[in-house]
């Protein structure tokens, strides 16, 4: 291209590419008016064959300036690096397939970018810019990191997703934080070395998805503190080492799933201090180390099959936490038997057996009518083994009541002469214990309404014998 062609403000940006000096149009209050555009054409050529100066390092760097016509560079190799702050592009940059060094297009305002499979040896800096339609880095490899903040990223296009980062390798973070997207990020397969920062991100897209991160490797942290999420988030089968932070987040799709992590291996999730959850949260088949979770925060339903967790934290009364469990659908003994081991590991013996009976008395709720009547009686008896109080309270009352209706009326003896003499509280025990004989019960018999009294002393016997005998059974298992 002949210098000669150039626009004095092209020519600026050309006499500065070589010794890498910045070109700041706002600075001589130029603007960015027609009258002062720079040709995309133009830095093209500068990137692609612009002129050098020996001992200089060349660089296009420009602040302020109009970039009309589409600056395409797919599939070319550049080694300079490109700085293009607060600049205005007439059209959507074309980058992909390209192999470059740094780029920086801070503050600027796009109409798109397209950049799949781009290869870029330093970092992407879209901070603070203003994307009236898609970002397209699918398959992009960035050696450094990837900069969001403070970005606003809207399409008209509904069926468009705004960020298109799936299969993405970032050797560094992603940072997003303070990121205004109106449509879907997708982050299908994407790898992040570092973190993923959306602290104070604002995600829009009523209705539908405005994250998806299905299959996601992240290599420490999501970070998404204070996070205001409308529509709804898929994080299925990610693997994410560090933390989930949602501390203060605001998390809303109703109708549908607002938060879904299922078969997700996660070092820590935190969903505290936030306002409740609007739609399904759903952690089936994940593998959480410590789950922070505060039970303002559950939504109404829940979907917690074969979630695994080693700490539940904050330590809560086992009846705040129940209310979990049962919003799930279905009755999942898996989700009791987590909750029963987490308390175990903080010692708090009380509340592992206020769960187990909790799981009881759920599942007897899946029993035919006999198995639910069955149940009623060991629950009202020793809650199923896990009140065993409530046995000794039940026998101590059988007794004194066996022992003052027997003691008013004596049975006769099977045969007289040899039966021993009669003790009514012995006579009692030996109805009430299936097991322990005193020789009582064989060596009298009973008639009239007092046969009935020790029928029903027997059945009972049966019954609170049964039941302590499946608590202490679970007890021995346990340790």
């Amino acid at each position: 291209m002949e210098i000669d062609s150039l626009t004095p403000a092209e020519r600026r940006v050309w006499r500065a590419f070589a010794t890498g000096a910045t070109v700041d149009f706002r600075a001589q209050g130029e603007g960015n008016g027609p009258e002062h555009g720079v040709r995309a054409a133009v830095l093209r050529a500068l990137l692609l064959n612009g002129p050098r100066e020996p001992g200089e390092i060349a660089a296009l760097r420009i602040s302020g300036a109009r970039i009309t016509g589409v600056l395409d560079l797919r599939y070319a190799g550049v080694d300079s690096m490109i700085r293009l702050s607060h600049c205005r592009f007439d059209e959507a940059p074309r980058l992909v397939g390209a192999q470059l060094n740094y780029v920086s297009l801070r503050d600027s305002e796009l109409p798109g970018l397209s950049a799949s499979h781009t290869r870029i040896d330093g970092g992407l800096r879209l901070t603070r810019c203003r994307i009236g339609g898609p970002v397209h880095l699918s398959r992009a490899q960035i050696s450094g990191a990837l900069y969001l903040d403070g970005a606003e990223v809207a399409t008209t296009d509904p069926a468009q997703p705004v960020l298109q980062l799936n299969q993405v390798s970032i050797d560094d973070d992603l940072c997003a934080r303070g990121l205004r997207a109106h449509g879907l990020i997708r982050l299908d397969g994407a790898t992040v070395a570092g973190s993923i920062d959306l602290e104070d991100a604002e995600l829009r897209n009523p209705g539908g998805f405005v994250l998806e991160a299905e299959a996601l490797d992240v290599g420490a942290n999501l970070l998404g503190r204070r996070m205001r999420a409308q529509g709804r988030i898929d994080l299925r089968g990610a693997r994410i080492p560090g933390r989930v932070d949602l501390l203060r987040s605001s998390l809303s799709n109703p109708g549908g799933t607002a938060l879904r992590a299922s078969s997700c291996v996660i070092g820590e999730i935190w969903l505290r201090e936030g306002a409740p959850i609007e739609g399904r949260l759903n952690l089936r088949r994940a593998e959480v180390g410590q789950l922070q979770l505060e039970p303002e925060m559950l939504p109404d339903q829940v979907r917690l099959l074969d979630l695994t967790y080693t700490f539940l934290t904050p330590h809560e009364p086992a009846e705040r936490r129940l209310p979990m469990l049962e919003r799930d659908e279905g009755f999942d003994p898996h989700a009791y038997e987590q909750l029963t081991a987490a308390y175990r590991r903080t010692g708090d013996d009380r509340a592992a057996r206020v769960v187990q009976l909790a799981k009881q008395r759920r599942h007897r709720g899946t029993l035919p009518w006999y198995g639910r009547l069955w149940g009623h009686l060991q629950d009202a008896a020793v809650g199923y083994g896990f009140r065993p109080l409530r046995a000794a309270g039940w026998l101590l009352s059988l007794l004194a009541v066996g022992s003052v209706a027997y003691a008013g009326h004596h049975p006769p003896p099977l045969k007289a002469g040899e039966a021993p003499e009669f003790d009514p509280v012995f006579y009692t025990l030996d109805l009430l214990l299936p097991v322990i004989s005193f020789g009582q019960e064989s060596a009298f018999a009973p008639t009239g309404g007092y046969q009935t009294l020790s029928y029903v002393l027997i059945v009972t016997g049966w019954i609170l014998a049964t039941t302590v005998a499946a608590g202490v059974t679970r007890t021995v298992s346990r340790q």
